[in-house]
């Protein structure tokens, strides 16, 4: 009788652990679902797009009320986004604020990244500062003379688009290329950090902008959007 009696306590405790770990997961699928930080904090929300996310769809941005949309235009030296120059002029036609993105590879000179991202980005005072995607490490290059000069590189690169733009760009550093270069520290930019929930802190010095969930369903179309915050 007394192992019939431990028998059925377990299967209610295993069961009850069972329950528990459900609900955390539905609550954790629902955080990653729905959780942008609140607006009394941060009134200036956002997102930014790739060639991934397809065509802007302007009615589902306005109902997840995005201020702002930052396009993932141009990489390297040949990439580019051929929804851009389509998103661009849709973006354009309304009051949501809006930029362009080049995602930066250290293993192609400075000055046909630039020549990329000025051709297809047009000179207008009326867009965001420029952003530049950090993330692919120098090391992939194989080439240690390529690692050595990533700084003098980038800061070539940057002062080209700045002088295209008319203003300082955006740093969007991952973690793990500022760990590996520390490059916040030693170019001095606005910083867009990227971290899933919580602040991040790997800057070393305040962000300018953050991205806060990377997986957040738009209501409108059930589409998945990276979103992003403004510092007040």
């Amino acid at each position: 009788m007394g192992k019939k009696k431990k028998s059925i306590w377990r299967f209610w405790i295993e069961a009850l652990l069972l329950i528990a770990l459900i609900a955390t997961g539905g609550f954790l699928w629902f955080r990653t679902q729905n959780w942008t930080p609140p607006r009394a904090e941060f009134p200036v929300q956002g997102v930014v797009m790739g060639a991934s996310d397809g065509p802007v769809d302007i009615s589902a941005l306005r109902t997840a009320r995005a201020d702002f949309v930052y396009l993932e235009a141009s990489s390297g030296a040949e990439g580019r986004d051929e929804l851009f120059g389509r998103n661009l002029a849709a973006l354009t036609e309304t009051g949501i604020m809006h930029g362009a993105v080049h995602t930066y590879d250290p293993c192609i000179p400075a000055e046909r990244q630039a020549a990329n991202f000025v051709t297809i980005v047009p000179r207008d005072p009326q867009l965001l500062p420029p952003a530049i995607a950090l993330d692919k490490p120098a090391s992939a290059c194989g080439d240690p003379v390529v690692e050595a000069a990533l700084e003098s590189e980038l800061t070539t690169f940057i002062n080209q688009v700045e002088g295209h733009a008319g203003q300082p760009v955006v740093l969007k550093v991952s973690e793990e290329f500022e760990r590996t270069y520390g490059i916040a520290s030693r170019i001095e930019r606005n910083l867009w950090l990227e971290k899933d929930w919580l602040q991040p802190d790997y800057g070393g010095r305040p962000w300018t902008l953050w991205t806060t969930n990377t997986r957040l369903k738009n209501s409108a179309n059930g589409q998945q959007m990276r979103w992003v915050v403004v510092q007040p």
